[in-house]
């Protein structure tokens, strides 16, 4: 199996942009994009076996995992990120894999470049208000009363427990028992290093922005329908599992399943996620135009 490969890209405004890319550039192009608090390590056990069936390119966003952070941190600044990455690159038509905090920024690059969008795929990312569960209280009230105290309540999770509760809270003992604690320990020094928390709480307002966004999500995904893939984490504490069934009613030709994981899927689930995926996209040629 192709190994990824680490490269670093100087973007225009002067930050490092850390990526990781595998398989050829004659296959057809898939952006991953990972979520809170994670970077592109999240791809690190589908990227061998894609390699064959795909050119992968997986971002660390700014402010995670080895990127510089950006002067401005919000998910538009982060999608021109990844757009001047793409450019760089020559990426044409490509599939974007939305997960977590990568939603907002992969589907405003959807939004921005609808022609160059292959398809979907869907893992454990929100886009409607169905995945709001009650543990999203506080973030709401902040986004409608961004007060000290109420800022301080909706960031409380910025901690190594918060962290580590992004994998495993929900998930089954034995489920939870298969992801090394390293993960989040990594995710959490990266976290802690200058600045970082700043600009996570600035992402965490953002959001807000994006929800406020949905109604045009929902418009752009009514009208232009991309093909789509969804691979769930059924025990995800963050996401409500009412979320997938408003993914497949705005994509009812999307191919749609949940599986015995978390919130952070791939770390217990990559051989069947994978499967999944190539199947999804040596499929192309047989769905309709």
């Amino acid at each position: 199996m192709t190994q990824p490969v680490r490269q670093t890209l100087t973007l225009s405004c002067g930050e490092e942009l850390s990526f990781l890319t595998a398989g050829s550039t004659h296959q057809p192009a898939v952006l991953l994009l990972h979520g809170f608090p994670s970077a592109a390590h999240t791809f690190r056990n589908i990227m061998p076996t894609l390699a064959s069936d795909a050119w992968l390119i997986a971002p660390d966003l700014p402010g995670f995992g080895a990127s510089d952070m950006l002067p401005s941190t919000t998910f538009a600044t982060l999608a021109d990120a990844v757009e001047e990455l793409l450019e760089r690159l020559a990426v044409g038509p490509r599939y974007i894999y939305l997960h977590d905090f990568g939603a907002p920024v992969g589907l405003e690059l959807a939004m921005r470049a609808p022609d160059k969008v292959l398809g979907l795929i869907i893992q454990n990312a929100n886009a409607h208000e169905s995945g709001f569960g009650p543990q999203w209280a506080a973030t709401r009230a902040f986004w409608n009363d961004p007060t000290p105290d109420n800022a301080k309540a909706a960031t409380a999770h910025l901690t190594l427990e918060g962290a580590r509760d992004q994998y495993i809270a929900g998930v089954p003992e034995d489920l939870a028992a298969r992801i090394n604690p390293a993960v989040w320990q990594e995710d959490w020094r990266v976290m802690s290093l200058p600045g970082r928390l700043a600009a996570q709480r600035e992402l965490i307002a953002d959001y807000g922005r994006y929800v406020a966004r949905f109604g045009a999500v929902a418009d752009h995904l009514k009208a232009r329908q991309p093909p789509a893939l969804m691979v769930w984490g059924r025990h995800d504490s963050f996401f409500a599992l009412d979320e997938t069934i408003s993914w497949m009613q705005a994509l009812p030709r999307m191919e749609a399943h949940i599986l015995d994981g978390g919130h952070f899927l791939l770390e217990t689930h990559a051989e069947a996620a994978s499967a999944l995926i190539g199947a999804f996209i040596r499929g192309a040629a047989e769905r309709p135009a």
